[in-house]
Formats: C-alpha cells, structure tokens, sequence
C-alpha cells in the first residue's frame, strides 16, 4: 500500500474532501469535532497519506513552527491531524504514517512536536512527553496553557539541542488550538 508524501498545495480538490470527510469520521465519535481552525492548522505543510484502493486510510502532516524554550528557538516539525479512518483503526497504519513523519522531521527540524492525549502510543515511536509547563507567546505576551501541560511530546533531532524537559516551553499563537 503506497504512502503518497505532498505539500497541501499539490492536493486536487478531490483529495482534500476525501481527506477532510476522513477527519470528520474519525474525530466524529469523538468527545469533539475536527474544526475548520484544526482542518486550517493541518494545512500548508508536508501531508502523509496512505491509501488503499485510492482511499486514504491513515493521515498526518507536518507543519513548520517555532517552539521557545531556555531562550532558545527551535525550528520544529509541528504534527498535526493523525488520524485514521474508524473502519481501518487497529491496523498499524497510523503507526507506518508516524514512522515516516519521524524520519522526515528527523532529517529537516530541530525538533519534532506535537498534542496528544495517546502518550503511549507516540512513545512506542520514540517521542518523549514534555513535564515542563506549557505557554505560548502573543502580541500581549507568553501566556500559560496549562490545560495543555503533560499533552505535548517531543521528538528529539540529529541537530537537536540538548533539552531541559522540564523547563518552560512555548508555541507561537494560532487561531483555535494554539497546541
């Protein structure tokens, strides 16, 4: 089964409504939805489909983003909207998706990073859960996002610099989630 790596802008129509119905499926059952802000976040980035029968099963996608932390920035591969769709779950195809959004991040970032509530299963793939707090930075200035400390893990580079997983970490601001 053929893993198809694009940019959003390589996407035909079709192929974004197939994606976003499969998005909408699979957050459908959920305690939420898959908002238009979170449908906006997971764009304009590298989109990791997998298909069978020319029917994506499985999807994630890298998007660019500055995560700060101990003064530095870190240009980071911000993973966003893994999903796979609720007929084909339990197969391993989110797990062959993120092993290739790992070695993709690992080969362009700094650092890797991304919000979950499935820690575990991101561990298994050698991400790591940041213990510090969580903030992000606006034209007000850093604000905490405590709701999201304990969610975000990270994904250590080649070039990645060392790391204190404790201290203070923050994003840049976005419209809905800003993790």
């Amino acid at each position: 089964m053929p893993l198809c790596v694009m940019g959003t802008i390589e996407m035909s129509r079709e192929e974004r409504t197939k994606l976003r119905a499969m998005f909408d499926a699979a957050w459908g059952d959920k305690d939420g939805e898959f908002s238009d802000d979170d449908w906006a976040s997971a764009t304009g980035g590298t989109h990791f489909l997998l298909e069978i029968d020319s029917t994506i099963v499985s999807h994630a996608s890298v998007v660019d983003r500055v995560l700060e932390t101990e003064g530095r920035e870190l240009q980071t591969g911000y993973v966003e909207a893994v999903a796979t769709g609720p007929e084909h779950q339990r197969r391993g195809y989110a797990t062959e998706v993120m092993r290739a959004v790992g070695s993709f991040i690992d080969e362009r970032y700094e650092l890797g990073a991304l919000d979950t509530g499935l820690t575990a299963f991101y561990e298994s793939l050698g991400w790591e859960p940041w213990r510090g707090p969580t903030h992000v930075r606006t034209e007000r200035g850093v604000i905490g996002t405590p709701d999201e400390d304990g969610l975000v893990m990270i994904r250590r580079t080649p070039t990645t610099p060392g790391l204190d997983l404790d201290a203070p970490i923050s994003c840049d601001w976005r419209p809905g989630d800003v993790w």
